[in-house]
């Protein structure tokens, strides 16, 4: 499932480049960086955090 805003879609195409190249880096704290690097709003915060939950609980 993909994410609806355009800043949420370039902050997990970010991270996802993050996780391919570190395999070791933790998603929690790329998510927090995310937040700050491409200036999400609570809502679309929220739906990135929500993303990255679904994605760890269907591993």
């Amino acid at each position: 499932m993909q994410p609806q805003g355009e800043k949420t879609r370039k902050a997990v195409r970010w991270i996802s480049e993050i996780l391919k190249d570190q395999p070791e880096a933790r998603p929690g704290e790329l998510v927090m960086q995310a937040i700050s690097k491409f200036d999400l709003n609570p809502k679309e915060s929220e739906e990135l955090m929500q993303f990255y939950k679904r994605a760890e609980q269907s591993r």
